[in-house]
């Protein structure tokens, strides 16, 4: 009797829990389910001349983005500091959550961009975001087929985009910003009825006007941070076992010492376009390793643990981060980031804005124009030309340069047929 009698209270005290939990999941506001009513004073939500709600379900899915889970990590590089920089010590720090494009930003995406803005933009500013082409010449190389084919010509579409400087490509998350939420705008309006705004009505001045609490709209579109790049790039997911436990690091963006692909029909080939030697870019005809004397199209390479592709080789990649040497011992272990020289001066990196051919510093209209964006303007302290990293490695670069914890840099303003870029966005509204 006593058994059955604990069985019996075991059971009543578990159903009372449950129903208490339930109770408690059912009247918790949410940010998906914030209730009719608000909680703190009781007054209806989305009554006429009231506080308006609008549904919410989550962040829009932009396109070509990956979700990167964040996360802790240790940040730096795990190869021989051959340069002897010692400017990417190991350090722990965590990584929240976002989001990244899956491949590199390629020439048609460009060609797309370069479309829209001699449209709707002076023609200073269409001319100021073209890509410099001549990133190819060499005076004593025959390159000139990739300076007068490479940008425009069909065969190439899908090969990044290169000859682009970090304002461009600056330029470039800005605009993607405006379009991709002006098309989700009128998809949202065409499923749910109501007038569709024009574009004029939605763009005004540079900004969205589509308000970022309607929840139908996504974050802007931005260069991921230095860490976030790193981050991404290692795709230690893949190596967690156990509670908590990574049992081993990587040099490269996949397992292994290796560059090779180790199993499968395409063992033996090359998991990154990379230089191999010197004057060696792609192997012997007849038998061509990573098949890529140049770069390659962004989809070639099998992706990370990530599902992002060429994380290592084919193209550098801008990041947002300004370069300072010793940005692991100053920024913070939470989401790390150097936007400028804070704590480190910059008079031995970055240099004043040259303006030639100016009798007077740009106004503030000539410099948006090329650019320089208005919060960095600053006549009486003309905006400075900053260096900013770059990573990931290319298709003229030895494997020491395809570790994503190696770094460079290079002046804001300049271009090089080996480096592109890729976009970032955040994960809003979550704590992880």
């Amino acid at each position: 009797m006593k058994d059955s009698f604990k069985v019996r209270l075991f059971i009543l005290v578990f159903i009372t829990s449950l129903f208490l939990s339930s109770c408690y999941n059912r009247f918790a506001p949410t940010s998906m389910n914030p209730g009719s009513y608000s909680n703190t004073t009781g007054l209806e939500y989305n009554q006429e001349g009231g506080f308006q709600v609008s549904d919410y379900k989550g962040q829009p899915f932009g396109p070509n983005l990956v979700f990167v889970e964040g996360g802790r990590h240790i940040l730096g590089s795990f190869e021989e500091d051959i340069v002897y920089s010692r400017d990417n010590i190991e350090r722990t720090v965590t990584i929240a959550s976002f989001y990244m494009d899956e491949a590199e930003i390629a020439n048609i995406n460009w060609l797309e961009y370069e479309y829209y803005i001699k449209l709707d933009s002076s023609e200073s500013f269409w001319k100021n975001n073209l890509p410099d082409t001549t990133v190819w010449a060499r005076s004593l190389a025959f390159n000139d087929p990739y300076v007068t084919h490479y940008y425009r010509y069909p065969g190439f579409r899908m090969f990044p985009v290169v000859g682009i400087n970090w304002r461009q490509a600056n330029n470039y998350c800005h605009w993607r910003t405006q379009v991709v939420n002006y098309k989700m705008a009128m998809n949202y309006y065409e499923q749910n009825g109501g007038d569709i705004p024009t574009t004029e009505q939605i763009v005004s001045n540079g900004k969205v006007r589509i308000p970022l609490e309607s929840g139908i709209v996504l974050p802007n579109y931005r260069l991921p941070t230095e860490a976030e790049w790193e981050y991404a790039a290692l795709a230690l997911i893949g190596t967690q076992y156990g509670l908590e436990k990574q049992w081993n690091q990587r040099i490269y963006p996949w397992d292994g010492h290796w560059l090779r692909q180790p199993y499968g029909k395409n063992m033996g080939y090359f998991l990154a376009n990379y230089k191999r030697g010197r004057g060696d870019y792609a192997g012997i005809a007849g038998r061509l390793n990573d098949g890529a004397m140049i770069t390659e199209p962004v989809y070639n390479n099998p992706p990370n643990e990530n599902g992002l592709y060429n994380m290592a080789g084919n193209v550098n990649e801008w990041v947002a981060d300004v370069y300072r040497p010793m940005s692991h011992r100053d920024t913070d272990d939470l989401n790390p980031v150097r936007r400028d020289g804070y704590l480190d001066s910059h008079e031995d990196y970055d240099q004043n804005y040259n303006f030639i051919g100016a009798e007077a510093p740009y106004t503030r209209e000539q410099a948006l124009e090329v650019g320089i964006s208005a919060a960095s303007y600053n006549e009486e302290n003309p905006p400075m030309n900053r260096m900013r990293v770059y990573k990931g490695g290319s298709w003229q670069d030895i494997a020491y340069w395809l570790s994503p914890g190696t770094r460079r840099f290079m002046p804001e303003d300049s271009t090089s047929a080996a480096i592109g870029f890729r976009c970032a966005m955040v994960h809003a509204g979550a704590n992880y």
